[in-house]
């Protein structure tokens, strides 16, 4: 192959392999198809597969270890719930982006507490989506606006539903929860606090230890449940 043509080749390896590597769940033939074009549009995506039930996603989660699955809620075989956790277990380095049309409290609590990053409706935009994959990819967490109204109105109705648990929080950790919650990224902390983002994460890897989680969207689930944060009646972004 001529030395020219092998540049190219390389080149274009390294394009693909640099690419998010997503999996598409839905039973909807059509919408798989819709977001697998809208995807493959976006110079850093790459859609490796189409899953249309739960089993297939696991097995496609497995197999091909992607960055991101997007994935419904009801879906034949096995639901969203349990194939999040099924693909945690096995494909723990993937993040799971929940696209559904379903915003029941306990779809939320239940996907979240499985391992799910993100969790949107099929109502937002096709940039939200796109920002969204970037975003869990990058190790943060998204939640649609309408969502995390919900758990904000379900955690100040019944703000200590688990209790506290045996380790608190200190002042400043609950704070640093406290905006997670409301959408802010560690960027935004850090400016809210005055404090670094170098500080902004140190808070939260004490946090996640002190809550046995593994995840932004885990510590605010186990936050809203235990009433380890007080958070006011404000969506403040959809990003968590």
């Amino acid at each position: 192959m001529p030395k020219r043509a092998v540049a190219a080749y390389n080149c274009l390896k390294l394009r693909t392999r640099n690419k998010l590597r997503v999996v598409i769940a839905d039973d909807h033939a059509l919408l798989r198809e819709a977001l697998h074009r809208a995807l493959d549009g976006e110079g850093d995506m790459e859609v490796v597969a189409e899953a249309g039930d739960g089993e297939e996603a696991v097995r496609l989660a497995s197999e091909l270890r992607p960055d991101v699955v997007v994935m419904d809620i009801v879906m034949p075989k096995l639901n969203g719930i349990e194939a999040t956790k099924k693909i945690k277990e096995t494909a723990a380095s993937t993040a799971i982006l929940i696209l559904t049309a379903y915003d029941d409290e306990e779809y939320v609590l239940g996907l979240l507490d499985a391992g799910a990053a993100g969790y949107l409706l099929k109502s937002a935009r096709g940039r939200d989506l796109v920002d969204a994959i970037r975003t869990i990819q990058s190790g943060e967490s998204v939640l649609h606006p309408n969502i995390i109204a919900k758990l904000l109105k379900r955690a100040i109705a019944a703000p200590a539903r688990e209790g506290r648990g045996p380790e608190l929080l200190s002042e400043r950790e609950s704070k640093v929860l406290e905006l997670v919650a409301l959408g802010m990224g560690n960027r935004e902390i850090g400016e809210k606090l005055f404090v670094s983002q170098r500080t902004v994460k140190a808070h939260l890897t004490s946090i996640f230890n002190k809550l046995n989680v593994a995840s932004r969207s885990e510590a605010i689930v186990k936050g809203l449940k235990c009433g380890l944060i007080t958070l006011e009646d404000s969506t403040g972004g959809s990003r968590i």
